[in-house]
């Protein structure tokens, strides 16, 4: 089964780091952003990628070269002009049609990290009748949240909270019947999906597993800081954390 990885960002966001990189190429504790994603890739069992690149893409065809070192078939749709993240799909496709015989395929967003258990995505994928499945994840407020009764007295305090929705987390399981329903030039999300969503014909798997997107500069940060929080808990186990006043857990 073959993976496509849209790794073709500027990441403007995250400048200077990406003046000579593109964005899923900018490190998080000495590995690139990619990385992170072709192991976890290689650990779902996944027999190859194809990696959708334009911008500074030698950057990343000299990292990974044809995937030896990670155990995987590792090959370039290189867009010659922007073609959006459809477009650049339906270009990766065009190769990994080639080679795939499985009648899937798992298109991911370069530049996430993340865990969760990709077959139990496919699982759900094959279970339904739907041409896409794509992973949710829940909304994290960005802020602080303060809880009042009605009279207006602060009741409490909650530091980033999961709010009652769900987002694209950029993770798709693709059947092949789509490569016809993606756009040469454009966004997938403006186009085939809402199609798909009218039609009944798109699925959700909802995931609460780590997930991070990096688009700035503290998402960089963070980043750093949950990974080297697991890294210690992975070594020495959990460490509960004291209540502190109000504050409730983040």
């Amino acid at each position: 089964m073959y993976a496509v990885i849209l790794a073709g960002g500027k990441g403007e966001r995250l400048r200077p780091l990406t003046e000579d990189r593109p964005k899923p190429m900018v490190e998080v504790l000495g590995m690139p952003v990619l990385e992170y994603q072709i192991r976890w890739l290689k650990l779902s069992g996944m027999d190859g990628v194809v990696i959708s690149c334009g911008y500074r893409h030698e950057v990343i065809e000299e990292y990974f070269g044809k995937g030896e070192k990670w155990g995987l078939d590792i090959s370039y749709a290189v867009e010659a002009e922007p073609l959006g993240r459809g477009g650049g799909i339906k270009q990766a496709l065009s190769k990994v049609r080639l080679r795939d015989k499985s009648g899937l395929v798992v298109v991911t967003n370069g530049d996430i990290i993340t865990r969760f258990d990709l077959q139990k995505t496919i699982e759900s994928h094959n279970a339904s009748d739907a041409m896409a499945t794509i992973v949710v994840v829940p909304l994290i407020s960005p802020y602080g949240i303060v809880d009042l009764d009605e009279s207006g007295s602060i009741q409490g305090f909650r530091e980033k909270p999961e709010l009652p929705y769900w987002i694209n987390g950029g993770v798709y399981i693709l059947s092949k019947g789509i490569y016809d329903l993606l756009p040469d030039k454009g966004d997938h999300e403006v186009t085939t999906f809402p199609r798909l969503a009218r039609e009944g014909r798109l699925n959700a798997f909802q995931s609460r597993e780590y997930w991070r997107a990096i688009d700035t500069s503290k998402d960089l940060s963070e980043a750093k800081k949950d990974l080297e929080e697991q890294m210690i808990q992975a070594f020495l186990g959990r460490v509960e954390k004291p209540a502190s006043g109000n504050a409730g857990q983040s």
